[in-house]
């Protein structure tokens, strides 16, 4: 199986991309909207299909990229029934399957951060993706949105404590960079859960945390029961409508070669490279402007935000960052070149200077 654990700095949420390695059929658990563009390509660069995406619940913290994934990649959206969610694909119940490939995770009902949270059981029964019901050493909030302490002792100890001690646990945040846990450590370890700790003990602690609510909450519960929904022009970020772009997991915006051989004069092709490469063996792409990577900053002022810009290096390695630090300064219609010169020359594009 192929597994990714993913991560959201603004909400400290995980996202997980699983996989059947052999039909490269794919679930996403707890996608983030800021995050899409990022899960997508990581998505196309494996090579997957993204049947699904799965929410544990309505989370309070962040909006989901799912209805963004169902546009884009032709995904389904499945979450709880008891969430109330509204667009879903598949309203999900307590012992329910969802396949992909030879895989498959089993729905296990686990309310009392809300009514609405699910556990998601791996196949094997050696991994359970939480939500916000078992964290690493702790759990989701009781105080909002039909929490309850007696539902949510009952859900961890009979639904995920039953599991296999061997079972990891992945939560849907942690907040001290910790990644993964199991079902022994847990049983043993949560100061909230654990041990010989009793529903009254925990129900106390829980009545008694006194936490200000998340300062997404009022954003991210609407768009949540929508599963994300907005209207397709609001869909993508950023001014990437003036060519065929990829982004790529790395975080670039590119574009290919045979694009740009076709619209050479109607955007600034910035090379680089130092001023030897500029005029050596790979030549350049006809028209292209030097303006050395450790000379960007300053050579920035001499282009125009208004057309579109195309960096270019030997690799693609250098002209990558050099699109990163042009976004920086102000320019929204930015790409990096695909493969850089070596391509280029590859696929015996026209060049000024070089040879052989």
């Amino acid at each position: 199986m192929i597994f990714r654990q993913l991560f959201d700095q603004q909400s400290s949420t995980y996202t997980y991309l699983l996989a059947d390695a052999d039909t490269h059929a794919a679930v996403l658990i707890d996608s983030v909207f800021e995050q899409a563009q990022r899960d997508a390509a990581l998505v196309a660069e494996l090579g997957l299909k993204l049947l699904w995406t799965l929410e544990t619940h309505v989370h309070a913290d962040h909006v989901t990229g799912a209805w963004l994934h169902k546009q884009r990649l032709g995904s389904r959206i499945a979450i709880s029934a008891a969430s109330g969610a509204k667009h879903a694909d598949q309203m999900l119940k307590h012992g329910d399957r969802v396949k992909f490939g030879r895989h498959a995770l089993e729905v296990r009902a686990t309310p009392g951060h809300t009514s609405g949270c699910v556990t998601y059981v791996l196949d094997d029964g050696l991994m359970a993706f939480t939500g916000d019901a078992l964290l690493i050493r702790g759990c989701g909030r009781t105080d909002f949105q039909q929490g309850s302490p007696h539902m949510l002792y009952q859900s961890v100890h009979e639904q995920l404590f039953s599991l296999p001690d061997a079972c990891l646990i992945y939560p849907a945040h942690d907040y001290r960079g910790l990644t993964a846990s199991s079902v022994a450590e847990e049983r043993k370890f949560n100061p909230r859960l654990g041990g010989r700790i009793l529903e009254a003990d925990f129900s106390g602690y829980m009545n008694n945390l006194g936490l200000a609510h998340p300062k997404q909450m009022a954003v991210a519960v609407p768009a949540n029961q929508q599963c994300g929904r907005i209207e397709s022009a609001a869909a993508d970020k950023g001014d990437a409508d003036w060519a065929p772009l990829t982004y790529t997991f790395s975080g670039i915006w590119e574009v290919r070669p045979e694009w740009l051989e076709e619209h050479l004069h109607d955007v600034q092709i910035v090379d680089v490279r130092e001023s030897d490469e500029f005029n050596g063996v790979l030549g350049h792409i006809p028209g292209a402007q030097l303006v050395p990577l450790d000379r960007i900053a300053a050579g920035a002022e001499d282009l125009s935000k208004d057309r579109p810009l195309v960096t270019v290096c030997r690799s693609g390695a250098r002209s990558a960052q050099a699109s990163v630090l042009l976004r920086k300064a102000g320019f929204s219609k930015v790409a990096n070149l695909a493969g850089g010169m070596l391509r280029w020359r590859e696929q015996r594009y026209a060049v000024e200077g070089g040879g052989d």
